[in-house]
């Protein structure tokens, strides 16, 4: 009775495993209606369409959130549209799928120098610098952004002089 009992138990696993194998794809592929996708959006955001481009990219993220390129395009669109925070996060969800990409690297430490956050971007510069093995064109774009620091505030325009409440 205890064999029977274990021997149905391991049957049904075999038999579970076996089929949630066949159902999945092969590890680095990713989903063909997503790719289409991140290439509407990308023609999208030439032709200056950047709601079309949004809505295409995080189509393509719905579809199949392994997409690194729809993230990093998204991010470039965030950081087009002054939100740095936002663009980081998509960075970093880029650099999960891989850590050694480049371009998300260079992104997330742009919008990094954007936010304010230097020595978080030279971090990024250093692995940059690791994974290129000396120069490259995304440590060159990097370190330039870094030299030229973080964008002015209307407040430090104005030189930091606050406006007097209005009296009634």
């Amino acid at each position: 009775m205890r064999i029977t009992a274990i021997s149905a138990a391991v049957a049904l696993m075999v038999l579970s495993l076996s089929s949630s194998l066949m159902a999945q794809r092969p590890g680095d592929e990713i989903d063909p209606r997503s790719m289409v996708l991140l290439q509407q959006g990308r023609a999208a955001q030439a032709s200056g369409n950047i709601e079309g481009a949004q809505d295409a990219l995080e189509s393509a993220l719905a579809l199949d959130p392994r997409n690194r390129d729809a993230f990093i395009v998204l991010a470039e669109i965030s950081r087009g549209r002054g939100l740095p925070g936002k663009a980081i996060r998509l960075y970093r969800e880029a650099l999960a799928l891989q850590a050694n990409d480049l371009a998300a690297l260079r992104g997330q430490g742009e919008a990094m120098v954007a936010k304010g956050a230097i020595e978080k971007a030279k971090e990024n510069l250093g692995k940059i610098q690791t994974i290129c093995k000396g120069q490259c064109n995304d440590a060159n774009m990097l370190a330039a952004a870094i030299a030229k620091g973080p964008p002015a505030t209307a407040t430090a325009q104005t030189g930091g002089a606050t406006p007097a409440p209005a009296t009634p």
